[in-house]
């Protein structure tokens, strides 16, 4: 598996790409990993919360007690985000998937506005936010180089068909770890 087109990786340590991908689902099936509800545990410890869509706003931004209409004008709905609380750290994860050019082209020009609305969300509980996109094949193309390059520029990570687990801070289980 590629991030920004080079390099590789063991695609059993990160979250695959299916379309429509589910990071609570995924992470049911790696071993060491358990989640109930919306809590994370590896090897029976609390590392992380997931929440998708409206569930990041009604149960993580509520038990935290921030208004959100205090700090932006408008919902984003994240496909999937991860807060670890190994390192503090939400990580919003958009999944973009295309099989035809159409409007998801320029919802990648998108990534710095949002992480900017994510970050005034999550100050008042001094939370540091990260913004990922995992892409599929299609953004491979040669026509997606000027909006990838930005991506980068404005200091955001894309991967392709995965994000490995340890790039959100969390633990890789052992047997899956390949020399």
């Amino acid at each position: 598996m590629i991030k920004s087109g080079k390099g590789g990786g063991n695609t059993r340590t990160g979250l695959i790409f299916e379309g429509k991908t589910d990071l609570s689902i995924f992470l049911r099936h790696q071993p060491h990993y358990e989640v109930i509800g919306c809590d994370v545990f590896y090897d029976d410890e609390k590392v992380a919360e997931v929440y998708k869509k409206h569930k990041f706003y009604s149960i993580y931004l509520n038990k935290l007690g921030i208004d959100w209409t205090k700090y932006i004008s408008k919902q984003l709905l994240p496909d999937d985000s991860i807060f670890v609380l190994l390192n503090n750290k939400l990580f919003i994860i958009e999944c973009k998937h295309q099989e035809v050019a159409g409007s998801v082209d320029e919802k990648l020009q998108t990534c710095d506005f949002k992480k900017k609305q994510y970050k005034k969300l999550m100050a008042p509980a001094n939370i540091d936010v990260e913004y990922i996109y995992l892409l599929d094949d299609w953004f491979r193309q040669d026509k997606y180089r000027d909006v990838l390059n930005y991506i980068h520029s404005v200091d955001y990570d894309y991967y392709f068909e995965y994000i490995p687990l340890n790039r959100l801070g969390l633990p890789v289980p052992p047997e899956l770890i390949q020399d």
